[in-house]
């Protein structure tokens, strides 16, 4: 069973919920929180009862980033090895969500600020309330905008140019402007019931085969396209021979609705 320390999980059918829990400063992220949500997510791929994940924030936030007196004050009177060990640390965080079969969506509203957006971003699905602002903010605390996979995933997710102003900037934008560009999928209010709906849904879907969505979409990034098409052939194929495929082509026979197992 998974007992976080530093946020809160629970299991709504097959879907967990993991809420960032300080919401009287913005559910802002420590060295222990950190290192704790990458240990979830490196232990999700042996949790087959969680198909689905939604992440969020507690009071009206989502993450206001790393805590100022938590960690940028501590990072200041660090040497290299060990301001490496923290990148390093964080960085394996982005990994470990997107290396997790499980869809993650993120329910985003009011402060969504550097790693917090960093969060938001490196989330398979983003929902938003209307009021959310996100802020990769970096610049603004005189940090690079390279942090923690920005550099690489958030072009992909809205475009160079607009990754480049973002970044660069350290500016906000608002919910409807990341609908506009694409970082966000929908917006809701309230958000969290609709992302939960999602993720409902993504657990009752066929687990195995969006499992190998979610691979094959982070894993065709650094191929060409005859790679690619080469690699959904063996996905595909891997995938009609589930006991699902099976179920989805008897219940269209008998014009039912299928049952997913996930196998």
């Amino acid at each position: 069973m998974i007992q976080p320390k530093h946020f809160l999980w629970r299991l709504e059918g097959q879907a967990g919920c993991i809420t960032l829990n300080r919401p009287e400063r913005k559910n802002p992220l420590s060295f222990e929180s950190y290192a704790e949500l990458r240990e979830l997510f490196l232990r999700l791929p042996r949790e087959s009862a969680v198909k689905a994940v939604v992440l969020t924030g507690a009071g009206g936030n989502f993450c206001s980033g790393g805590d100022v007196h938590e960690i940028i004050g501590p990072l200041t009177r660090m040497q290299m090895p060990q301001l490496l060990e923290f990148t390093r640390m964080t960085g394996e965080l982005d990994k470990a969500m997107r290396a997790c079969p499980q869809p993650i969506v993120a329910a985003v509203e009011g402060q969504c600020a550097g790693a917090g957006a960093i969060l938001a971003m490196a989330a398979d699905l983003r929902y938003a309330a209307p009021d959310a602002r996100v802020a990769f903010l970096f610049v603004r605390v005189g940090l690079a905008g390279c942090d923690m996979g920005a550099c690489a995933m958030l072009p992909r997710v809205i475009g160079q140019g607009r990754a480049a102003e973002l970044l660069y900037s350290g500016r906000s934008f608002s919910a409807d402007e990341g609908l506009a560009w694409g970082f966000f999928n929908r917006l809701a209010g309230p958000v969290l019931p609709a992302a939960m709906e999602m993720a409902q849904s993504l657990a009752s879907g066929p687990t195995f085969a969006h499992a190998m969505t979610k691979k094959m979409l982070h894993q065709e990034w650094n191929v060409g396209i005859d790679e690619a098409i080469e690699m959904e052939a063996r996905a595909q194929a891997t995938c009609m021979q589930t006991k699902d495929f099976q179920r989805a082509y008897e219940a269209f026979v008998t014009k039912q609705k299928p049952v997913f197992e996930g196998d």
